[in-house]
């Protein structure tokens, strides 16, 4: 019987001619929000409106209801808020969109900012009634970091809530946006009968169904019409949106995309009202995959020779298998499932043989990807985020940041019979990005410290350690409260004051852990010729 090995990508000719076209035809985009805006409930009507699911479940759902079907752990489910990431693809009209869903609970916002490496933009949802919170100015920070453009929807506009020009003024003075709404409600927060849309002057009236579980019908009414239906909030609406003509509130596609203006929509996701509203603008407005830049600043052409980077990884997800995943977003060229290309990190050859799209536990297998699509490759444990894969023509694109830990615990194994089951966990979960893992010879191998951005992260990995490694831990919480980079020559004199600490991070770099910044500012007031600089969320803050 004879094999045939699979085709080397760097034997492959060039490029089809139509990955331009196909990469054109792409929309890769983010949700951010705070926790409890209807993130995870508008991932799941825009997957309802574009006919990939045929009814809808929400959060915190009723009973009968079902989950959210990109929250998969059961951790997610018992809570109702999202702590991984996913990703969804499916067709509308003519585009190919790739909806990347990420965790809105601050504990989990590293991991958001790493899926954001990979979109070409995000869709800012904001609560009606609270306005913009804390999780989505850090959130929009890093957009305007990366300069990824931002269309804005008010959400829960069914529920009573500020006032929609207050919302505006607000969006305007905190981000530096200038707001632009393509829809505007007909009646107050908490009276949502419809929007008129600015574009063509149309009401656009919603019906509701039973608890929001199919598409809501949508009914287009002229101007006359409108005014008919809706004597009192109509005359209102069209008032407010000749106050927003006149102060430059009009859409403008090139301040959209360089991050002047952001584009608004007004909804209520879990009544699917301008659900259908915000795919239309997905497709319309925003950008297609771009050339991206590698490491030294060089865009790289979508239709180069295939390259990807990888930008999560994750295990656990299907508990038959115990599998191990990596994301990868296409930046340039063609995938081919079984295609062989090269791992940049060591130069050596991985193979793409098991290739899937994958949302919550749902997989499907993919032949083919273009740029901007984001594929699943599975039992992946070459794969580290960061690392580039790429064929014919190396390149490396730049690495994507950790950031700044604010809470640290030793861990220990319960079960001292259990080493290797310990450190293939601690492995693993570093490996992820779920947790930072320091180590030093003061505590030595068996007492590494766990880094995380936000408390909730510890509950994961020791959840995480005993139910899928089972290797059951405890956690000894140190008093550090503040990490900065520095270097072998700083150290020691760091460490000689009290409340101080310098650990090293798997990647090599040096950190050093204070109890507050005003240990910090003692040592770096004391001393300043010593390294000290702060990791990238720091200066994001």
């Amino acid at each position: 019987m004879t094999t045939t090995a699979p085709p080397r990508a760097d034997d492959a000719g060039p490029a089809p001619a139509d990955v331009v076209a196909e990469a054109a035809r792409r929309r890769t985009f983010a949700v951010i929000s705070h926790p409890d805006a209807g993130k995870s409930t508008l991932t799941e009507a825009l997957a309802l409106h574009a006919r990939v699911i045929g009814q809808a479940g929400a959060v915190h759902g009723k009973a009968g209801r079902r989950g959210t079907v990109s929250d998969w752990m059961d951790m997610e489910k018992a809570r109702g808020i999202s702590i991984t990431s996913a990703a969804l693809q499916f067709s509308y009209r003519d585009t190919v969109v790739n909806l990347l869903d990420t965790p809105g609970h601050a504990d989990f916002s590293e991991d958001t900012y790493r899926v954001l490496t990979a979109v070409d933009a995000a869709v800012m949802l904001i609560d009606a009634a609270k306005g913009l919170e804390a999780q989505t100015m850090k959130l929009f920070a890093v957009c305007r970091h990366r300069g990824i453009p931002v269309i804005t929807v008010v959400n829960k506009w069914d529920r009573p809530g500020k006032d929609a020009l207050e919302l505006m003024d607000e969006v305007a003075e905190r981000t530096g946006l200038t707001p632009t709404p393509l829809t505007w409600p007909v009646g107050i927060a908490g009276d949502f009968r419809g929007v008129l849309d600015r574009r063509d002057g149309s009401y656009r009236r919603y019906t509701r169904t039973a608890g929001g579980a199919t598409v809501a019908p949508e009914e287009v009414l002229p101007a006359a019409a409108a005014a008919a239906r809706e004597p009192d909030a109509w005359p209102q609406a069209l008032e407010e949106a000749d106050l927003l003509a006149a102060t430059a509130g009009e859409h403008d596609q090139d301040l959209f995309l360089s991050g002047v203006t952001t584009p608004v929509l007004f909804a209520s996701a879990i009544s699917n009202f301008g659900v259908g509203a915000l795919l239309d603008v997905l497709v319309d407005l925003a950008p297609a995959p771009a050339g991206r830049p590698d490491a030294d600043g060089v865009p790289r052409p979508v239709d180069a020779p295939f390259s990807a980077f990888v930008f999560k990884v994750q295990s656990g997800m299907d508990a038959a298998h115990r599998d191990r995943l990596a994301y990868i977003r296409i930046c340039s060229g063609v995938f081919e499932r079984g295609m062989v290309v090269t791992h940049g990190p060591t130069g050596r050859p991985f193979a793409t043989k098991y290739a899937q799209h994958v949302f919550g536990r749902e997989r499907e297998s993919i032949d083919v990807a273009y740029p901007g699509d984001v594929v699943g490759l599975v039992n992946a444990s070459a794969l580290h985020v960061g690392d580039t894969l790429y064929a014919q023509q190396p390149v490396a694109f730049p690495p994507l940041t950790t950031f700044a830990p604010e809470h640290f615990a030793v861990v220990r194994s319960l079960e001292t019979a259990k080493h290797k089951q310990f450190r293939r966990g601690i492995e693993q979960l570093e490996s992820e990005g779920v947790v930072q893992v320091l180590r030093s010879d003061r505590r030595g191998e068996q007492a590494p410290v766990f880094a995380v951005v936000g408390p909730m992260q510890f509950e994961v990995a020791t959840h995480r350690m005993e139910h899928e490694f089972s290797a059951p831990v405890r956690l000894e919480p140190l008093p550090y409260a503040l990490a900065m980079r520095t270097d072998e020559a700083s150290a020691p004199r760091i460490t000689a004051t009290t409340g101080t600490e310098v650990m090293q991070r798997s990647d090599g770099e040096l950190l050093a852990l204070f109890t507050n910044k005003w240990v910090m500012g003692i040592v770096r007031n004391g001393k300043p010729d010593l390294t000290l600089e702060p990791l990238v969320a720091a200066q994001l803050a």
